[in-house]
């Protein structure tokens, strides 16, 4: 599927992987409507992109708000192409602490952002993606990318939860592709290592460093617009399906 002319409805679209992924698909020649909780910024991310953009501000866990932000998008641009789920949450707390077992609710608050949030997301998108007309695009109707982490494989101490909510991702990328498969949809997951987002960089320098050493080569954490050129590889290859995609140089997590 090319780019030019489509239009995107990504998630956690007001910063790090979401938004540079957002740049990249408008330089292509795509519109892209930002889905994020923080209002301010999402709506001065999509305002510094402008009239290619348009946003809205949600919980992508929220049934209504993501079913008003997908009828926002359609009414501003038409329909929805591609699906970008980079929302999330994170969170490290060991299953049991000095202070006791892990609160439950703290679990469940990351499974149902991560998890069941990229769930909600991509099959409110996917109904409006099956009606798209396929006649110059061999069939294809739509492209669903959903983000896991390298956590879904390597969890580290304290990331119980999350490992659970990345390796729900990763796991349900084949079924799903298997359920959208008849509908022209297709269904990829990346699951990146250690990125400079937001959160990494609000780490001391001295912690940024240590990480940074973690992958094989390069020996560097990864940058949002080598993310987002993955994406748009599997937007533009259409044989790319069913498959989640490690993008971490070759890095593998230690317990710690």
């Amino acid at each position: 599927m090319e780019l030019s002319g489509k239009t995107a409805f990504i998630t956690g679209g007001a910063s790090g992987l979401g938004l540079a992924t957002a740049e990249n698909f408008v330089a292509a020649g795509a519109s892209v409507f930002l889905f994020d909780l923080d209002a301010e910024r999402v709506r001065n991310a999509a305002e510094t992109i402008g009239s290619a953009a348009g946003w809205a501000a949600g919980d992508v866990s929220d049934e209504d708000q993501v079913k008003a932000a997908v009828s926002k998008a359609c009414e501003q641009f038409g329909t929805i192409h591609i699906n970008v789920n980079c929302a999330g949450i994170g969170g490290a707390n060991k299953t049991v602490s000095r202070d006791g077992p892990m609160p439950l609710e703290k679990f469940a608050r990351v499974v149902r952002v991560n998890l069941i949030g990229t769930f909600n997301v991509l099959r409110l998108c996917a109904e409006v993606m099956q009606h798209n007309d396929s006649a110059a695009s061999q069939g294809e109707r739509g492209v669903i990318i959903n983000v896991a982490s390298v956590a879904a494989y390597d969890g580290q101490v304290g990331q119980a939860a999350y490992s659970a909510s990345k390796g729900g991702i990763a796991a349900m990328t084949l079924p799903i592709t298997r359920d959208l498969a008849g509908q022209g949809i297709r269904v990829m997951t990346i699951a990146p290592g250690l990125f400079e987002t937001p959160l990494l960089n609000s780490l001391p320098q001295e912690v940024k460093d240590s990480l940074a050493a973690m992958p094989q080569f390069p020996k560097r954490l990864g940058l949002p617009a080598e993310f987002a050129e993955t994406a748009a590889h599997i937007v533009r290859n259409t044989y790319l399906n069913g498959e989640v995609i490690r993008l971490d140089a070759g890095i593998r997590m230690a317990a710690r």
